[in-house]
């Protein structure tokens, strides 16, 4: 059974592995689009997503993403508040030659927009359950109280 600090833990490790969400404005979740997170590690409860200006996502406000890592083991459901990061100093942590192929007029693009995502709640799944709780599942046995401790709703 993980703790919900480990719970978050898992998910800022897997996400750092694999940093692709699908992420949508609250008002538009048919508009949801994948998106790098660029992620800074003392920085636990924000985001950062590079975009267009011309794209609906630089004027969402409220926004929802959806995570799952690249062993399919960790699954997570975010939201928080887009608004647009003015400091050069995050543009240039996160500039990269990924951004640059998308932007070629470089870090003086005048569509370049670098979003800060401010983290309020989560819904985290971990699914490696472990060995035995999966021989237990294979087997047919109920596995539903094991899960349930591997899934919290929190804040971030």
């Amino acid at each position: 059974m993980s703790t919900i600090t480990e719970l978050k833990d898992k998910f800022w490790v897997a996400l750092a592995d694999s940093p692709f969400v699908f992420l949508a404005c609250d008002n538009d979740p048919q508009g949801a689009v994948p998106m790098t997170a660029q992620l800074d590690e003392d920085a636990d409860s924000a985001i950062w997503f590079f975009t267009g200006r011309e794209r609906p996502l630089g004027t969402c406000g409220a926004a929802t993403a959806t995570f799952t890592s690249k062993d399919h083991q960790m699954f997570a459901r975010f939201s928080g508040n887009i608004s647009e990061e003015a400091s050069r100093d995050r543009l240039d942590q996160f500039w990269n030659p990924i951004v640059q192929a998308w932007f070629p007029e470089g870090k003086d693009d005048p569509n370049l927009l670098l979003l800060r995502m401010d983290l309020c709640q989560a819904e985290i799944w971990n699914s490696d359950l472990g060995f035995v709780d999966n021989l237990k599942m294979m087997l047919g046995f109920d596995s539903r109280e094991e899960a349930q401790k591997e899934h919290v709703k929190t804040f971030i």
